[in-house]
């Protein structure tokens, strides 16, 4: 079985009043739990068990915090559910630092402002889809822009607002995970991520990135100002700050459908597409605002998600292999080369590269070879 999300935008209506008290009411229970994980490690140097918590909550909804019952219990087990999730990465990070297999550093889950918390999830109950562009959620009915029809049955909807104030509403749906039938195109291509080309193939193919938040900068920068410049919670202070964020929400917009129309176009054309397994947040600490604007993460899942749909097969080779610095012609390793060389000769056999095509030609050459040792792998094991 496959999970995919279907996200739709409410319309506006004074009804959704309703929706942001619950999701202010589920920032609070959040915070109280926080407060509960803090106290309970200081007395007892122990991490609060989940069933506990949960029974805990259970019992201030009933007598002590009445007001916590708009909210659907589901909605309250699933921020509990979130905050154990945050501490088990957070956990897991710590041990692997701690055994010096990764630099990743997780914080654990915080108290967050309850006016500023995004969203509540419901699973089984508390919801139902009526029709076509509409859902009724704890006894009232919401519209909403329906651009798609909902494929697949429904496990969990979750209720969001954004930073313009707007509500959103995502289906998570379970699919039937049937490979769809793609003519094959007998095609394999590798792809280099770059901060000057977004894309370099080995075919030759380039990507160029429209970088949505370099062409708006001075667009953000005076929005930045303007906010600055307006008296705390004064109304043009609002009305800057939503404006600011529009202005970010469209370029992140801008961003993602370019990554959706450039992934749709690749996993149409080729049968596999081969790419390095990048160190993103390590690519964000060293350039930020440009690998950001990038968004190579945000692409990498995308293109997974389209490889999907489209039948076609996606492999990541390991971060650590020199696709960069080996000879495409003789296979000799340059170790000697630098970030800065854009170009540059074998030592070995005098071949001239330039380094993003002779590192995307290495990358497809790679995928292949995993491929192939998969494939041995398997018949293999069907022959014992």
């Amino acid at each position: 079985m496959a999970r995919q999300a279907f996200k739709y935008k409410l319309y506006h209506a004074d009804r959704n009043r309703r929706l942001d008290r619950q999701r202010r009411i589920a920032g609070q229970i959040w915070n109280h739990c926080i407060a509960l994980h803090k106290r309970y490690y200081r007395r007892y140097r122990k991490h609060l068990n989940q069933k506990r918590l949960k029974s805990r909550i259970a019992y201030l909804r009933n007598h002590l915090r009445p007001e916590w019952k708009n909210l659907g219990s589901q909605a309250v087990q699933d921020v509990i559910e979130r905050i154990e999730r945050g501490y088990e990465l957070f956990f897991k990070a710590y041990r692997l630092r701690k055994e010096k297999k990764s630099k990743r550093v997780v914080r654990p889950p915080s108290f967050r402002k309850s006016v500023k918390y995004r969203s509540f999830t419901l699973k089984q109950a508390g919801w139902k889809l009526i029709s076509p562009g509409k859902v009724k959620v704890g006894g009232c009915v919401y519209r909403f822009h329906q651009s798609r029809a909902i494929e697949g049955k429904v496990k969990t909807v979750t209720i969001g607002r954004d930073s313009v104030g707007d509500f959103w509403i995502t289906f998570s749906v379970e699919t039937e995970d049937a490979a769809p039938i793609k003519a094959a195109t007998g095609r394999t291509a590798g792809f280099d991520f770059g901060l000057k080309r977004f894309l370099t193939g080995s075919d030759e193919t380039t990507v160029e990135m429209p970088e949505p938040l370099k062409s708006e900068l001075k667009r953000v920068k005076k929005a930045n100002q303007r906010l600055s410049r307006k008296l705390k919670k004064s109304g043009g202070r609002k009305k800057a700050r939503l404006s600011l964020a529009r202005l970010h929400r469209q370029i992140a917009d801008r961003r993602r459908e370019f990554h959706h129309q450039t992934a749709r176009a690749l996993s149409r054309k080729y049968d596999v597409i081969c790419i390095e397994d990048l160190n993103l947040t390590g690519m964000k600490s060293l350039w930020g605002r440009k690998a950001s604007d990038l968004g190579f993460a945000q692409f990498v899942d995308i293109l997974a998600h389209h490889c999907r749909k489209n039948g076609s097969r996606l492999v990541k080779i390991d971060r650590f292999f020199p696709s960069s610095k080996t000879c495409s012609v003789c296979g000799h390793v340059h170790r000697e080369l630098s970030l800065r060389d854009r170009t540059w000769e074998c030592p070995s056999c005098g071949s001239h590269h330039d380094r993003d095509k002779n590192a995307a030609i290495n990358i497809e050459r790679e995928g292949l070879r995993l491929i192939a040792h998969q494939a041995g792998h398997r018949l293999e094991g069907e022959a014992a």
